[in-house]
């Protein structure tokens, strides 16, 4: 028997004897919930509620902050998230598995759902309401999100000199320069291409910015002209555009939020700011997944 059925069996054994506990726990409690506990309570124990209130700490009174914060906070946890679920569809593209790599970038997918409605908690912010605590922010900027530096090297969009806001920690600049250095989940993508018999360009630095290939446009010209629904590779080209555009719907919302709450002056970071976002809004993902549909 293999590993991975032997801890497929265990793990079905584990769910049948908390399925017999659960039931056990029901009867006894004549269907109410538990009410005590030894310690502190399994749900605050597992999702760890008193360190996450605990970040919460504005540096103003102004009410807006907290709402700036806290939407902050809950982007970065679904940066987090989304790099998790695209290495895990990088590695399986490596291994060839096309079905669960695709099934990996479709959650991601469902993912940016939720990411990008947390912009409607901050986009009514008027400039007097964000000027009430901005000042209080020194150079802060989510420019300078690590994790959100992540995706974008994931995705493709490799530039060495945005590592170097990251220099003074260590741990945090060597993962992004590690990313810097690694192929992209579309180099993963192209490589797979390659292995299925397409023409696709090699020698492609993998720190370096992707640059578009009219290979690529061609072979996946011809994946949507050879495949269709339910079939691996058309699958995954589907599922990378979805993905493509909730990234852009993302950077939309970001620059509408900026232009509603502070309109075109500089960014704190010292970036020009709204135009900083027009031109990274401009910057498409997987090109070619968009240019091949004007060849189809």
């Amino acid at each position: 028997m293999t590993t991975r059925r032997i801890k497929g069996s265990v793990a079905r054994q584990v769910r049948a004897i908390g399925g017999r506990e659960r039931a056990d726990r029901a009867v006894a409690n004549h269907g109410l919930p538990t009410l005590e506990f030894e310690t502190g309570t399994p749900y605050d124990d597992y999702v760890g509620t008193a360190v996450l209130h605990d970040l919460q700490r504005p540096i103003t009174d102004a009410p807006e902050e907290r709402a700036f914060l806290v939407t902050t906070q809950v982007m970065e946890l679904y940066f987090g998230l989304l790099r998790s679920e695209w290495t895990l569809a990088q590695r399986l593209l490596d291994e060839d598995d096309v079905a669960g790599a695709t099934t990996a970038i479709g959650r991601s997918v469902r993912h940016f759902e939720a990411l990008n409605a947390a912009w409607a908690s901050i986009g009514w912010m008027t400039p007097a309401q964000f000027n009430s605590f901005r000042d209080e922010l020194g150079e802060a900027s989510g420019f300078q999100s690590a994790m959100y530096r992540h995706l974008e090297f994931l995705l493709g969009n490799k530039s060495e000199a945005l590592t170097r806001p990251h220099r003074r920690a260590p741990k945090v600049y060597g993962e992004l320069l590690d990313a810097l250095g690694k192929p992209s989940l579309y180099d993963s993508v192209l490589s797979l291409l390659a292995r299925r018999g397409f023409e696709i360009p090699s020698g492609q630095d993998p720190a370096a910015e992707y640059v578009p290939s009219p290979l690529v446009e061609a072979a996946w010209v011809t994946v949507y002209a050879e495949q269709g629904p339910g079939e691996e590779l058309w699958s995954l080209g589907e599922a990378l555009t979805d993905l493509s555009e909730r990234f852009s719907d993302w950077r939309y919302r970001h620059l509408m939020a900026v232009r509603r709450s502070m309109g075109a002056k500089p960014g704190s970071g010292g970036s020009s700011g709204l135009s900083w976002l027009e031109r990274s809004l401009r910057r498409e993902v997987f090109p070619e997944l968009w240019s091949a549909r004007t060849a189809m």
